[in-house]
């Protein structure tokens, strides 16, 4: 783990663009390509998807407009990003030297410009709010009614969440607040952590890094005070239906909010494909924002036959003109979200974070934050403790947050920007992504269950130590298999198999441990009722395959949505006609007709994390506990696969007593090169959700000029 001194703040700032270069090239420049919307250039056709979106959505010149507001508004950290960068392109050469994937696939570096860390940030976090799921709220009214909008709500494979609780010192062996967690990402190779320690005579802090971008935006211990953030699952992007339509030449207009066609910006770019043609993208954008759903890709609108295209007719504008200009145009989705709207991603608080001394300083720092919206909590030595919101939320009509609303109708306009709510600390505080303290500001919560189990062992002790909480880390409890389990005993006239199997099933513990056998059959007998609901005919207008953009697909597909929202899909009062008993009784008589092997669940339940280029000659990925709705979160897709694709993409335990008696761990390690010795060190350690010390002791460490 690289731990970096230097003279100065931008020096510091330096070494840390130079090492993560020298340690992580590979990563730095597909995540650069990726925010560029460039990556088909070298990884092919399959990236295209990404690449047309990012283009649409204006991922790199959101960036460059960020970073000259920066320059203009707050010069000091605009020179500290590019400090970094210049680290970056000084290490890059080096970096790519030591990793075969840039000659596999012909990728050469080429120089950052200073604007390429926001990019990536961006890129990183546009899909972080979840706003496809939308469209899916859209198509779930259009098939079942509005009053079933929300009825798939639940925290789905494709929102990140995170575990996070902080112990106040009353509750600790030391008399010292311990805060704890792990924030639950796709897992990928090399990981999305960097564990790395930044020292200058201004400040000496470790934490947890975002490769690409300087400092430590998402959990740091600067030996005094020390923080960590969930995703607090906000609403603060939005969709707008538009109404374009074609003028002389080139030109674009849209109904705007004041009944006036309003020009539209229009270019086109080109998408260098690697082993295929050039592909060629219309870029458009209205006053909301870019086109990200161009015509043929909405999926509440009707085709019109003659042009090809969809259209949509609304009531509310009728009696004019300008609507039944609207009503023969074009109909497209554009996409408002924060940095875009306020030139702004709040980069100021991440070295104002790192000279922070006390948990006042965080709060201060952490009142210009944007994107994304975090719930935070932060503890120092002076018995501070901290939990609040962070971020830009705007307000607005409450339409906005649920589904696509009309560009052209004036009350969804955005009309300034939320209050973060903040709550004192009482007893310890629990942050899961669950409704809480940011309630006020999104729709749609993760089911309760880590959040109570966590308080719940929380609760078991008034004497926690920081090694102690790796037995909340590991914890497998699944108390979201209740509702399936509680059906089961009111079977009559079951097979001799099925009666066996209900037995079984009624006497398993409901922990999801990796030597489970228990684990494996509830899994295939959760999977065979979610696969039964979605073949019911209630839901045959949501079963057929997505429409629109493919980058918006895993928001749109019927069985996971099912699978994620069993839970409430087995109590709802709505939907009176779904017959769940009668599934659930055919779900148990089939999974009990396929036998029940013995087979543990650690060898179904495997790690499968994303590489840019996959490793031929990789080593089989290891088996896990746990599942989604576990504080051990190893989230698997219910009713799809058992294969697990998201979980803690780091695990960490910051003591406020004593820094060096801190604990952490990343799925991989420190080194992004396939082979090296550091690329997969921790690896077995997390899969047993084992923690390793923080050194902080220079005296231990190995030292290397840079």
């Amino acid at each position: 783990m690289p731990h970096l001194r230097a003279s100065d703040e931008l020096a510091l700032a330096h070494a840390q663009g130079r090492v993560t270069a020298f340690d992580r090239a590979w990563q730095l420049e597909v995540e650069r390509h990726r925010a560029e919307g460039s990556s088909a250039s070298f990884l092919g056709p399959d990236s295209v998807t990404w690449d047309r979106f990012a283009r649409r959505s204006r991922l790199a010149d959101t960036a460059r407009l960020c970073f000259a507001a920066m320059e203009t508004d707050d010069p000091a950290t605009a020179a500290w990003v590019r400090a970094y960068v210049d680290g970056v392109n000084e290490g890059l050469a080096a970096g790519a030297g030591r990793d075969e994937r840039f000659a596999r696939t012909g990728l050469a570096p080429s120089p950052w410009e200073p604007w390429v860390p926001l990019a990536i940030w961006i890129a990183t976090h546009i899909l972080f709010a979840g706003f496809p799921t939308k469209l899916w709220r859209e198509r779930v009214a259009r098939a079942l009614g509005d009053d079933a909008l929300t009825l798939f709500a639940t925290d789905g494979p494709r929102i990140a969440g995170s575990n996070g609780w902080m112990v106040p010192g009353d509750r600790t062996t030391t008399g010292a607040a311990i805060i704890a967690g792990d924030p639950h990402r796709f897992i990928e190779d090399p990981g999305v952590y960097q564990q790395i320690r930044l020292s200058c005579p201004d400040y000496d802090v470790l934490g947890l890094a975002v490769p690409g971008v300087p400092g430590l935006a998402h959990f740091g211990h600067t030996g005094s005070a020390a923080w960590a953030i969930t995703n607090a699952m906000s609403d603060y992007q939005d969709l707008y239906v538009e109404q374009l339509r074609r003028g002389e030449g080139s030109a674009v207009e849209a109904l705007g909010p004041d009944g006036v066609w309003e020009p539209v910006a229009r270019h086109t770019e080109t998408i260098a494909v690697a082993g295929g043609d050039d592909v060629e993208v219309e870029i458009l954008e209205t006053a909301r924002g870019p086109v990200v759903v161009h015509a043929d890709g909405y999926p509440g609108a009707g085709t019109d036959t003659d042009t090809g295209t969809h259209t949509h007719t609304h009531t509310d504008t009728d009696t004019d003109a300008a609507s039944a200009d609207a009503d023969r145009s074009t109909q497209t989705l554009s996409l408002r979200y924060p940095p875009r709207v306020r030139r702004d991603l709040g980069f100021a608080v991440l070295p104002a974070l790192l000279r922070a001394r006390t948990v006042a300083d965080i709060d201060r720092a952490l009142d210009g934050w944007a994107e994304p919206v975090n719930v935070v909590h932060a503890a120092d030595t002076e018995g501070g403790l901290l939990h609040r919101v962070a971020g830009a939320v705007p307000l607005r009509h409450p339409d906005n947050r649920l589904r696509p609303v009309p560009a052209w109708d004036p009350q969804h306009a955005w009309q300034g920007w939320a209050p973060t709510p903040a709550e004192p600390v009482q007893g310890f505080a629990v942050m899961a992504n669950a409704r809480g303290i940011a309630s006020p500001l999104g729709v749609e919560f993760a089911p309760p269950h880590r959040a109570d189990r966590i308080r719940e062992l929380l609760s078991g002790s008034a004497h926690w130590s920081p090694k102690a909480m790796a037995d909340v880390h590991r914890d497998t409890h699944l108390a979201s298999a209740e509702p399936l389990l509680a059906l089961l005993p009111g079977f009559d006239g079951l097979t001799p198999a099925a009666r066996e199997l209900r037995t079984r099933l009624l006497a398993w513990d409901r922990r999801m441990e990796a030597d489970s056998t228990d684990a494996t059959v509830f899994s295939a007998f959760r999977t065979a009722t979610v696969r039964r609901f979605a073949a019911d005919p209630v839901f045959a207008d949501l079963a057929g395959a997505p429409a629109g953009p493919a980058v918006f697909h895993p928001w749109l597909y019927l069985v996971p949505k099912i699978g994620y929202a069993l839970e409430g899909l087995l109590t709802t009062s709505l939907l009176p006609e779904l017959d769940r008993a009668a599934h659930v009784r055919a779900a148990l008589e089939e999974t009990a007709a396929a036998g029940s092997p013995d087979t543990p669940w650690s060898e179904v339940h495997r790690l499968a994390p994303w590489q840019a280029v996959p490793d031929p000659d990789a080593p089989e990925w290891p088996g896990l506990g746990g599942d989604h709705d576990c504080v051990n979160a190893t989230s698997s897709v219910p009713g799809f696969t058992d294969v697990t694709a998201r979980a803690s993409a780091a695990r960490y335990v910051w003591d406020l007593a004593r820094r060096e008696d801190s604990l952490w761990a990343v799925p991989l390690g420190a080194d992004g090169v396939t082979g090296s010795p550091h690329h997969r060190d921790q690896l077995p350690l997390w899969a047993r959700c084992e923690l390793v010390p923080v050194v902080t002791d220079w005296a231990r460490l190995t030292k290397e000029s840079m």
